[in-house]
């Protein structure tokens, strides 16, 4: 019996096959670590990002990881406040697959109503009575208001007093000459109902020459009596937006550009303020201290520029200072970004850029300089703290 033997199968391997594979696997590897290290190389405005990846990543603190650990390992409960795991867990779960926050109302809603979103919005750090029902809200004016020339009649200016400051003691301590503070207005025409007759409705609050400048004028003499020089930039950005056919929304473009020529003209420019007023109603923007009405003051941080974390810790230091000398004056820092925002408010050029809400749309400007008063008060106390710190930091240095 003859056995037979079955054909086997050959495989021919060539040498180039493997040399192009393997180059082209090492190409491939450089690319990546090529595309990678020009990415994470770029500046933080200009990289590449997901809203959707950082929106579900933004849902677990880092005390939750930790806590998802301290399940694998006990031990580390021992870490956690009163060694007590994280408890919301399951709530995030639901708060990422259905985009509603057992903590926030809001989110029932927020995808049902139209211009909803506009209102999604953070409290970073709540001042008293702040929620989110109430947070600073700027409206902006309807068209025909944008490009009216001809503005509203004025009324109850023989009221306008100015509360007495006393006689101004000469500063102990001076910036000699030095503007150190830049005041602007990107909201420039933001105006108040008491004074504009006829005129009720908040969303109509504007005018060209009874406004929220007289706000930055009033601070940059409260920052003299205290020894530091400022400047205040009293561009017509709302006339600028007229005469180029802009909208409203590119407010905080046009200002922008007095932003960049006050810092490339002024090396000692330290601090940028823009002040602007609420559209709330007077009872969520005055207080009562010690028997005078204060308008209330709000700080507003965008969500979407690279100083956030910096701005956010300056606006703390500020709101934390207020409430201790001038208990109940701040509403609280506020986080701004996404739909319906600017979300950066030119704070991504500078870290110590800010964005202040001073009152609101039926506040006085009695109650509004005091206000800036107090603002001023604390932010020269910061200031001058800070200047000693530096200075001590530098000898310390040097010896």
């Amino acid at each position: 019996m003859k056995r037979r033997n079955s054909p086997g199968i050959i495989t021919a391997i060539h040498g180039s096959t493997i040399i192009k594979s393997f180059l082209g696997i090492l190409a491939l590897l450089l690319f990546v670590f090529s595309v990678s290290g020009v990415m994470t190389s770029l500046r933080p405005e200009y990289r590449i990002s997901s809203d959707s990846v950082h929106t579900v990543a933004n849902q677990f603190s880092g005390k939750m990881l930790f806590s998802m650990l301290a399940n694998e390992n006990h031990y580390f409960f021992n870490a956690l406040p009163e060694g007590k795991q994280e408890s919301v867990i399951t709530n995030q779960l639901i708060k990422i697959s259905t985009n509603i926050s057992m903590e926030d109302p809001r989110s029932l809603l927020g995808r049902e109503l139209p211009g909803f979103s506009i209102f999604d919005n953070e409290i970073l750090v709540a001042g008293e009575g702040t929620n989110y029902t109430n947070m600073p809200y700027e409206s902006s004016p309807p068209v025909d208001v944008l490009n009216e020339e001809r503005d509203a009649s004025l009324q109850n200016l023989d009221e306008i007093e100015e509360p007495e400051k006393g006689v101004a003691n000469q500063p102990n301590q001076t910036t000699n000459g030095r503007k150190v503070v830049e005041i602007y207005h990107s909201h420039n025409r933001e105006s108040y109902l008491p004074y504009l007759k006829g005129v009720t409705n908040p969303n109509l609050a504007y005018h060209s020459k009874i406004n929220i400048t007289k706000l930055g004028a009033r601070m940059v003499e409260d920052l003299a009596d205290n020894g530091i020089g400022s400047s205040l930039d009293n561009t017509d950005i709302m006339g600028n937006l007229n005469n180029k056919g802009l909208n409203y929304n590119k407010s905080y473009q046009e200002s922008r550009k007095s932003v960049q020529t006050a810092l490339a003209t002024n090396k000692d420019l330290e601090y940028m303020i823009d002040i602007h007023r609420d559209s709330k109603r007077k009872k969520h923007t005055t207080i009562n201290i010690n028997g005078k009405d204060y308008a209330k003051i709000a700080f507003v941080i965008g969500g979407n520029n690279p100083n956030f974390e910096k701005n956010a810790a300056l606006a703390n230091k500020l709101h934390k200072a207020l409430e201790k000398k001038y208990p109940g004056i701040s509403r609280g820092v506020m986080k701004q970004g996404g739909a319906g925002h600017n979300g950066v408010y030119n704070q991504d050029l500078s870290g110590n850029a800010m964005l202040i809400e001073i009152g609101g749309v039926d506040n006085t400007f009695e109650e509004m300089y005091l206000t800036v008063d107090a603002f001023t008060d604390v932010f020269s106390e910061f200031y001058w703290d800070a200047k000693a710190v530096d200075k001590t930091t530098g000898e310390s240095e040097a010896k």
